[in-house]
C-alpha cells in the first residue's frame, strides 16, 4: 500500500508532457474561473485543480491576467496595454489611452479573437462574468488609480472606458462606415478629447461652454 503521507513532487507530473501539463493547467484554471469568477480564483487553486505544483503554474504563465488571455484565446494582454498608456503623463492620457487601445484592435491576428472575447463579455453565463471582472479589476481600477484621490474616480473611469468600447462597437462589431475605415490617428484626435474630459474635466465645465456659445450666437 503506498505511503499516503509522502509529500507530492514538485513540478509536472512524472510521465507527463509539457504540452499535456500547461492544456491541463488551462482546463483547470477554466474550471476555476467559471466557478468562482476571476477575482476570487487564485493561482494555488488552479494549481491544485491540475494536481501540479504553484511554480508550474508560474512557468507557464507569468500570472492570472495571463491565464485569462489564454482562456479566452486572445493574444493581447489588455492590462499591459492600458498599464503602458497610464504611464504618459495625466493630461495626455485620454489621447495615449485611444491610441494603444485601437492601435492593438487594428493588429489582424488579435482583431477576431478580441471580437469573440467582447461579444462574450456582454453575454450570460461563467465566462461573461469572469470577463467583466477581469476588465473592471485590471482596467478600470488601474484607470481610476491612476486619477488620484478624486471621489469619483471610479465613475470618471468608467465614462471613459464607454467612449472606447462605444468607438469598438461601431468600428470593429458593427464595422460602420466611415468609422470603421477611419485612420486611427483621425479618431485619436477626435475621441481623446471626451476621453480626457471625463477623466479630468470639472462636471458642468461642458454645460458652460455651450451656454457662452449659445449667448454669443444670440449677440450677434
Amino acid at each position: 500500500m503506498a505511503d499516503r503521507s509522502e509529500p507530492r513532487r514538485r513540478g509536472r507530473p512524472r510521465g507527463a508532457k509539457s504540452g499535456d501539463t500547461k492544456a491541463r493547467i488551462l482546463d483547470a484554471a477554466t474550471a476555476e474561473f467559471s466557478e468562482h469568477g476571476y477575482e476570487a480564483t487564485s493561482m494555488r487553486a488552479i494549481a491544485r485543480r491540475a494536481g501540479v505544483d504553484p511554480s508550474l503554474v508560474h512557468h507557464y504563465f507569468d500570472d492570472k491576467q495571463g491565464l485569462v488571455a489564454e482562456v479566452v484565446s486572445v493574444p493581447l494582454r489588455p492590462d499591459r496595454v492600458v498599464q503602458e498608456a497610464l504611464e504618459a503623463p495625466i493630461d495626455e492620457l485620454g489621447e495615449r489611452l485611444v491610441r494603444a487601445v485601437l492601435g492593438a484592435w487594428d493588429s489582424g491576428p488579435v482583431r477576431p479573437a478580441a471580437i469573440a472575447a467582447l461579444r462574450s463579455a456582454v453575454g450570460q453565463g461563467p465566462v461573461a462574468r469572469m470577463l467583466r471582472e477581469f476588465l473592471r479589476r485590471e482596467i478600470m481600477h488601474r484607470i481610476a488609480s491612476a486619477l488620484g484621490p478624486a471621489e469619483d474616480a471610479e465613475l470618471r473611469a468608467e465614462l471613459a472606458a464607454s467612449q472606447l468600447v462605444g468607438v469598438i462597437m461601431v468600428r470593429y462589431v458593427l464595422a460602420f462606415e466611415p468609422v470603421a475605415s477611419i485612420d486611427v490617428e483621425e479618431l485619436v484626435r477626435r475621441v481623446g478629447p471626451a476621453v480626457q474630459w471625463h477623466l479630468t474635466g470639472r462636471p458642468g465645465t461642458l454645460d458652460t461652454v455651450a451656454s457662452q456659445a449659445n449667448n454669443s450666437t444670440h449677440d450677434e
